[in-house]
Order: structure tokens, then sequence, then C-alpha cells
């Protein structure tokens, strides 16, 4: 009744190997959608491994939009192409969207700073804004790389590690999207150190303990470049 002449794998590593020899058997049509997949022995047998590698295989599959096991049922085919990961969607998405997330969390991100900041994190903020500064003299990569450095350094001192994980996500695209707004609005033409004072107030406000402060202040200096983001589409 099943395909189950799959062919024994490697020595290593073998939960990846299960798991692409299974993704093929769904993504090839093998096992269509509805389709309630073999047991774990009956998997492990055809794979040649133990059960613990087909039951890794089995959640890396679920975790891909792939499979999703019913409770006393089994494990069912719910797809035959993989979720898009959520890596490729940030690149894939508008840099308005990003960014209106990017408010939403940074703002309280802030606000959690400027509660949390510690010593060390009040050095590391200094740090960052001078790097900001000294950046103003380089090109808009270099000065978007220190911008983000500083973000980065006001998420880190919120201590909240999905934040930082959050924000580390972001980088990239956001990164990507800055860069094509200051090439294409002209925005430090006048102004090479763009955004100074509002960064050094915002650090201020953090080593001060001002959480409405700082939120506040970061969240008029992310609307204005969200402002300039929409007006430049």
């Amino acid at each position: 009744m099943w395909p189950v002449a799959l062919g024994s794998l490697r020595p290593s590593p073998l939960v990846e190997q299960a798991t692409d020899r299974l993704r093929r058997q769904i993504t090839g049509g093998e096992w269509p959608v509805g389709t309630k997949l073999p047991g774990e022995t009956t998997l492990a047998a055809a794979l040649g491994v133990g059960r613990s590698t087909v039951r890794e295989a089995l959640r890396a599959l679920a975790g891909a939009g792939l499979v999703r096991a019913r409770q006393g049922a089994g494990v069912f085919v719910v797809a035959t192409e993989p979720e898009e990961a959520w890596t490729t969607r940030l690149r894939r998405a508008a840099i308005t969207d990003v960014y209106e997330v990017r408010v939403l969390m940074e703002v309280e991100a802030a606000r959690l700073a400027a509660r949390r900041r510690t010593g060390e994190d009040l050095s590391a903020l200094r740090d960052a804004l001078a790097g900001r500064r000294a950046a103003a003299d380089g090109d808009n990569a270099a000065f978007v790389d220190a911008d983000i450095a500083l973000h980065a350094a006001v998420v880190a001192s919120a201590h909240n590690p999905v934040l930082t994980g959050l924000f580390a996500e972001f980088a990239p695209p956001l990164r990507e999207g800055l860069i094509d707004m200051l090439d294409l609005l002209e925005v430090r033409r006048g102004d090479p150190n763009h955004g100074d004072a509002e960064h050094a107030a915002l650090v201020d406000a953090i080593a001060d303990g001002d959480a409405d402060g700082a939120a506040r202040l970061l969240r008029d200096d992310l609307h204005r470049t969200l402002d300039r983001l929409r007006a430049g589409r």
C-alpha cells in the first residue's frame, strides 16, 4: 500500500537526509494531500534509521507546513509545497511594511531600555552614537550600518532576547530599504549626520530612565522616516 522503497540512508546527517527523502515523496506527488503517512516503525525500516530520526524528520516537515499530526489518528499530508520561510518573506516584503512593524517593536524596546539599562548598556549606546556620528563622513551604506547598530544597542538594552532576535531578523531587509531611500531621496545631501539630535536625545532619555520620553522620541523619529518611505514609493 505504501511507497516505502525509499532506500537506506548514508550514516550522516541522518535527520536531514530523512527529512529530504520524505519531503521529496510529498512534493513529488507520491503522497498527495490527505494521505496518512506510514507509521514511524515502517518509515524507520524503509529508511534504515531509528524511530527517533524519523520523529525529528516529521517535526521538520510539520514546521514546513507539509504534514500535521492528528491526535490518535497519525500524521497526514496537508500541503505539497513548503511554506515560505520567514526570512524569505521579510526579504520580499515592502520596506514600508517592515518599517511599520519596526515602529511597533522598537518603541516598546526603547521604553524597556530606559527601565532596564545598565552601565554597560549606556557605554554601548554612547559608543554606538559616536559611531553613527563618525559614519556621517562615509557613504550611505556605512551610515545606515552605524544607524542600525545604534538601534540594535537600544533593543539590546531592553534585555528581552525575543526582541533582540526579532530585530536581528528585521535588520537585513531594513538595511537594504534604508540605503535605497537615502540614495533615492538624497536625505543626507544637506545634512550628512541626519537625525543626530534625535538620536542623542534618545540616548539621554534612556540614560535618565525616562521611559515615556524615550518611547516618544523614537516613535516620532521612526514615523518621520516612515512618512518619507511612503512618499518615496
